[in-house]
């Protein structure tokens, strides 16, 4: 770090809390990777909460003429994101957001997910107009100054359309707030010649005929290659031209902290179909056919884009078998009411109708279906990254055709990638709008590979851009890859008002500097990132970041994508060999240790969203093993005298409820929290939820043994868990879940057969999540035995009452087995036993990360609502972070999992869940009791069946 960056840290640590400031070798490279396959390490990262904040590193960077970059989500392809000079990185903060007009409008601030603005306007029926293929992950920020689009969007409903007002932050840190018509008068005051300068250029650009209707052609189709110049022929005022300026302006020329949207309608109703066509001029023809019909997205696949996804979950049957010219076109269709619905999927008929098809045309009405064609479409990209050789990165390119050259362009643009060499590239996107997104991998270890992408690059800049008068970025951004391409595109003229508007925001230029404008003409050349191999789990990884919004850790150390970045990282400089390279190696293992292992919950979350499912609690469960090999005995140890150490935990928990009721919680906390740190954090932290022991002899006494007389049979098998925590202190009314448990079984009309040496039974995932796989092998395979002799093979359901232990025996155990957890049982067995009167309550719901990942989410609900008028579920709250122990053993981890859970649930007087651990966690930061969802079925229902039901 140079002495620059130095007196900057040392000045910002004096304004700011010294944990927003990070300068360490491990954290600088994880925070400043992106999506794209550009690599800088910033010196500093910078997390400032507030305007105020943020304000105040603007004015020490400016100070030192040092750059900096702003940040969201990182999912940007286009290299806008990176910086080797000061990222300012947008955390916890900036999530505020308020609905206007009855949700005819919304402002948000720009650490908003796009979904998550979607979901606040759901119940108003709209949503924002952007909807980008990462919306599940990207962030409003991001959206917003990229002029992200999207499969629905067109150009009617981008950020650029769609925008109401702006709250925004200068180079100079002047705050202007479009909104407010005092802001407005302060700035006018402040900033007029500014305002001045550009209604001016305004007029120039106007009077200028050529260049104004080159302008609108240009915007006629998607185009994010440099700046918004409609700006300037749409707009005579100049707040209204800077507002629209900052759209699309990739942190150039200021930061966006608020945004109003004016929102679109999002039509209830919606059905899709995958038309197969004989080759790509079919497909062609078909989009524009379909230009003129009431569709709402029309997306392009060409046979290798198929084949990429062909073994996905629903999709059509056959797809390996098509020929090989073969090209599918997804077709949206959406309306309000099922009449207009039908009516429209007609029109969409005959407007193909003398277009050849493979099969005739079917649209899907089932909502799963439906579901997975766009799950499909938009994990396109990082699945056919993760298709690619390992050691090679993952180009995309996005590109946009006038339409009625789409077919002739695609034709073109296909022949110069083959003349390349690049012949499995796969095209694929928004055909209505002719933007299409060619995707290819790319090795630039040698010299001869950087040049070959150099040639293919000029070429495509020379079809697409002079020959067809396209855009060389129609939605991805201009960033670096394209920014020595602008001035090919726009021309001199436009290029050097790109310019001049750049010097009246950053004269300095500070503001991102080399992305959209650039002198030098091999940047897109220059700081091409490595994927080296790391490891068989994580190789096909693309760096997308669709993992990172339900990864627990996020906003504590790692998300699962920057541990892979560190793992690679770890990995090249293992390769290199080097006196410095073994040096940093070493500093990476050793922060590696609590930021990417220590801190990990390995819940898996990460693979619901992975496009191509990949889960690094794998990768992280893999260290561990190899860390705690030595330690095995420890582990068999435990595993041989199961029922010992439960015995032992439960006295445990005995002594801490026993010496919590003399203490009371605030000395309780003090004097646990004071004994922890004198270990060095090597104790486990007492909680105030923390239970009293679980009763054990009303299974012990019944083990084995069918309880009631001749009636269906359930083996119900209590995780240790529900045998060693029991209900927690001050939870009024709770009961043990053991106990619940077996009410509810007796109430259903059930026989119950609690397996044999119950004591010692485990699935084995606690020593599997500490690396002990051997054990959790052997205590695998001691359950499958028991249970197969309780259940009679197979024959009757195993019921568990923890939802992560069913989730690891149904990974594990005998397929025989009908293992059902505790969500899914009373959901598809118990309610249609009992007689259910719903709770006239509001209640909070947490579905575990497991759960979620077996499919359970809709039920979980479905089971909710029957049993509560009104159900909450905390929205950005995916895993709790608990993770077995670690509640205990590194309690951050839980605290960061469910920061601002208190006030998702506020109004709340009690939670359910399906896993005691997570419900111990959940209770302390909700500051609610959270119990079983069996408690809550149990409270609200009673017999409705005949006692005695035939086997």
């Amino acid at each position: 770090m140079t002495t620059s960056y130095k007196e900057l840290v040392e000045a910002l640590r004096e304004r700011l809390p010294a944990h927003k400031l990070i300068d360490d070798p491990l954290r600088t490279l994880a925070y400043g990777s992106d999506a794209s396959f550009y690599r800088l390490i910033p010196q500093l990262v910078v997390r400032p909460d507030s305007e105020e904040e943020l304000m105040i590193v603007l004015a020490e960077c400016r100070h030192r003429r040092l750059p900096v970059t702003f940040r969201t989500a990182g999912t940007s392809l286009s290299g806008q994101a990176v910086t080797d000079s000061v990222l300012i990185q947008l955390n916890q903060g900036w999530r505020d957001y308020r609905i206007l007009d009855e949700g005819r409008a919304i402002r948000l601030q720009p650490g908003i997910i796009g979904a998550r603005a979607n979901q606040l306007l759901a119940p108003y029926g709209r949503k924002i107009g952007p909807d980008p293929a990462s919306i599940n992950s990207c962030m409003i920020g991001g959206i917003a100054a990229n002029n992200a689009s999207g499969m629905c969007c067109g150009t009617a409903q981008n950020s650029y359309r769609t925008l109401r007002d702006m709250r925004v932050i200068l180079a100079d840190g002047t705050l202007l707030d479009t909104a407010d018509a005092d802001s407005r008068a302060s700035f006018r005051a402040s900033h007029g010649e500014l305002l001045e300068a550009l209604e001016a250029l305004g007029r120039e650009t106007r009077a200028n005929t050529p260049l104004a209707e080159r302008i609108r052609h240009k915007y006629r189709l998607k185009n994010t290659t440099g700046y918004a110049l409609n700006s300037l022929v749409d707009f005579e005022n100049g707040f209204d031209i800077l507002a629209h300026l900052m759209i699309g302006s990739e942190g150039t020329l200021g930061f966006i902290s608020a945004i109003t949207y004016d929102t679109v309608p999002d039509a209830p109703l919606k059905t899709a179909a995958l038309a197969l066509f004989p080759d790509m001029a079919s497909a062609c023809r078909a989009t524009l056919a379909l230009k003129s019909a009431p569709v709402s997205a029309v997306e392009l696949m060409d046979r290798a884009a198929l084949r990429a996804v062909e073994g996905a979950p629903g999709m059509p049957a056959g797809l390996e078998t098509l020929p090989d010219d073969a090209t599918a076109l997804l077709i949206d269709v959406r309306d309000e009411k099922e009449r207009a619905l039908e009516a429209r999927i007609a029109a969409v008929h005959a407007a193909l109708e003398g277009i050849q098809t493979l099969e005739p045309l079917g649209f899907t009405r089932d909502s799963e279906t439906y579901a997975r064609y766009w799950k499909v479409r938009k994990g396109l990209f990082p699945a056919v990254g993760a298709v690619r050789d390992v050691g090679t990165t993952v180009i995309i390119e996005d590109v946009a055709f006038p339409l009625e050259h789409l077919e002739a362009g695609v034709a073109a643009l296909t022949e110069t990638f083959r003349r390349h060499g690049y012949d499995d590239a796969i095209l694929f996107g928004h055909a209505l709008e002719g933007n299409l997104h060619f995707v290819f991998p790319q090795g630039f270890e040698a010299p001869v590979e950087v040049k070959r992408y150099a040639a293919l690059m000029d070429d495509v800049a020379a079809l697409v851009a002079d020959e067809y008068g396209g855009s060389l970025k129609a939605e991805h951004g201009t960033g670096r890859n394209m920014a020595p391409f602008v001035e090919r595109e726009w021309g001199a003229e436009a290029y050097a008002l790109m310019w001049r508007i750049k010097s009246l925001f950053d004269a300095e230029n500070l503001l991102n500097p080399n992305v959209i404008l650039s002198h030098d003409a091999e940047l897109h050349l220059h700081n091409l990132k490595p994927l080296p191999a790391a490891d068989p789990i994580v190789d096909k990884c693309i760096e997308c970041g669709f993992c990172e919004p339900v990864c627990p850790s996020r906003e504590l150390t790692l998300t699962p994508r920057q541990r892979i970045v560190i793992q690679r990282e770890m990995a090249r400089l293992e390769s290199v060999g080097t006196q410095a390279s073994t040096a940093r190696l070493a500093t990476l293992r050793e922060a590696y240790q609590y930021q990417g292992i220590d801190t990990c919950a390995a819940d898996g979350m990460c693979a619901t969203q992975c496009p191509v499912s990949i889960n690094t609690g794998d990768l992280v469960r893999e260290w561990r093993h190899r860390q705690v090999v030595e330690r095995g005995g420890t582990a068999r140890l435990v595993g041989r005298h199961f029922s010992g150490t439960t015995r032992i935990g439960r006295g445990v928990l005995r002594l801490a409820d026993t010496t919590h009721g003399v203490l009371g919680t605030g000395m309780m906390s003090a004097v646990t929290q004071g004994v922890r740190r004198l270990s060095g954090d090597r104790l486990p932290q007492w909680i105030p939820s923390l239970p009293a022991p679980a009763p054990v002899r009303i299974l012990e006494r019944r083990s084995g043994k069918p309880i009631g007389g001749k009636r269906d049979k359930v083996v119900y098998l209590p995780a240790c868990a529900t045998r060693v925590f029991g209900a927690s202190r001050g939870d009024d009314g709770a009961d043990a879940v053991t106990r619940t448990t077996l009410a509810l079984l007796e109430k259903a009309g059930y026989e119950v057969i609690i397996p044999a040496m119950i004591g010692h039974l485990c699935c084995g995932m606690a020593f599997q999540s500490r690396g002990y796989f051997d054990e959790a092998e052997h205590k695998a395979r001691e359950l499958n035995r028991e249970l197969l002799l309780a259940s009679e093979n197979g024959r009757h359901p195993v019921l568990c009452d923890t939802s992560p232990c069913t989730q690891r025996m149904v990974e594990r155990l005998d397929t025989r087995l009908t293992l059902q957890e505790p969500v899914e049982f009373a959901h598809d067995y118990l309610l249609a036993r009992l007689a259910v009167t719903p709770k006239q309550a509001r209640i909070a719901l947490h579905i575990t990360c497991s759960s979620a990942r077996m499919g359970l989410s809709d039920k979980f609900m479905t089971l909710a609502q029957a049993c509560a008028d009104d159900v909450v579920v905390p929205a950005e709250i995916a895993c709790c972070g608990f993770a077995g122990d670690k509640g205990l053993t590194t309690p951050e981890l839980n605290a960061a999992a469910l920061r601002g859970l208190a006030d998702a649930v506020h109004g709340c007087d009690i939670g359910y869940s399906n896993s005691r651990t997570c419900e111990m966690g959940l209770s302390y930061h909700a500051g609610i009791p959270y119990r079983s969802i069996l408690d809550l079925l149990n409270e609200v229902s009673r017999s409705c069946v005949i006692e005695d039901v035939a086997t």
